[in-house]
């Protein structure tokens, strides 16, 4: 084989497998934690799809038995959770491309989407909840089974609150806001389903409105997980964060060899991950090289204090001094 052709099919194979699996040429210490956790989110996703599937289904199955609306309501809310990890997914998907020249920040912002899809899910099974249960209440009949009923609720907690743990720990580990959310809502419907434990129980009563009834507070339990992951969302979108990680990036800087003092520290997430935008002061007298390995100091202090922090733009002032002109005046007419 000519070595020209050797070189264009190794070419095509490196264009081939960058398509397959995106990947960012940053330097391999910041984008090897960052694919990691992307990876580690999609297992999550994949394990709480099959769960949440498996349990909807044998609820589903049982529905079609019993006509319990108030399983009717939990088995809709498991379905929407488990098609919760579709979006997810193709956010971490996403989020694993590298920056360019349209996206200069990535597409890690991709999940903040997938968690305004995850909300709207939410509040429509609340919705369908709440339309079965006034009908049922309107157009009262009772349910058969209802031992199998109780039997399937009890699955259903099972299954969610084994899906809740594991997704807010792999959220939470990661930083993704949007998979914590989904756990808390897999976690509200483990509790619903035990509420149909109580319709189970009034139907094998004879109390053929404990089925519509609970199917009512199951809806309002939904509602409640909804507040709770609308909240959250949209702190994400607002680019909030917790204000104990600027006391813990301020506190890191101030010990930095050089670092006079932190003018300003801003954090933002994109994704599951934080980046950063510091100014602080140095030493006026410093040449560009002294204040740039003071700069680079304090970005690798913010690296390990500040837990998922990929980045941080540094920014260096001079200290103020007796009869020193301001070093922004510059640009003074541009202030707000």
């Amino acid at each position: 084989m000519e070595p020209h052709q050797h070189r264009g099919r190794s070419h095509w194979r490196h264009r081939l497998a960058h398509l397959l699996r995106p990947h960012s040429h940053e330097s391999a210490e910041k984008v090897d934690p960052a694919l990691e956790s992307s990876a580690e989110g999609m297992r999550a996703l994949w394990l709480s799809l099959a769960v949440l599937g498996a349990t909807a289904l044998l609820q589903a199955a049982v529905v079609m038995v019993s006509g319990s609306v108030a399983l009717l309501g939990d088995t809709v809310h498991n379905a929407a959770d488990a098609l919760t990890a579709l979006p997810l997914g193709v956010a971490f998907v996403l989020g694993r491309r590298a920056a360019n020249r349209r996206f200069t920040y990535g597409y890690g912002r991709a999940e903040d989407l997938a968690g305004i899809v995850i909300v709207l899910t939410i509040a429509a099974s609340a919705a369908l909840a709440a339309y079965e249960a006034v009908d049922r209440l309107l157009h009262p009949r009772g349910i058969s089974h209802p031992g199998v009923v109780a039997v399937a609720a009890v699955l259903g907690f099972l299954g969610n609150e084994g899906v809740a743990r594991y997704r807010i720990r792999v959220g939470r580990r990661i930083g993704s806001a949007a998979l914590v959310a989904d756990g808390v809502h897999a976690r509200a419907d483990g509790f619903t389903s035990l509420a149909v434990l109580l319709g189970a129980g009034g139907a094998a009563l004879g109390r053929q409105q404990a089925d519509p009834v609970v199917g009512l507070a199951i809806t309002a339990a939904i509602l409640f997980v909804l507040k709770d992951a609308a909240r959250e969302v949209f702190r994400r979108l607002m680019d909030s964060v917790d204000p104990a990680l600027i006391d813990t990036g301020e506190a890191a800087l101030r010990r930095v060899p050089g670092v006079l003092g932190v003018t300003e520290l801003r954090m933002r997430w994109i994704g599951h991950r934080l980046r950063a935008e510091v100014t602080v002061e140095v030493d006026g007298g410093l040449d560009l090289r002294a204040a740039h390995d003071v700069a680079v100091g304090a970005e690798h202090a913010l690296l390990h204090a500040v837990p998922r922090l990929t980045a941080a733009l540094v920014h260096t002032d001079p200290a103020p001094g007796p009869g020193a002109e301001d070093p922004h005046r510059l640009l003074a007419h541009h202030a707000a």
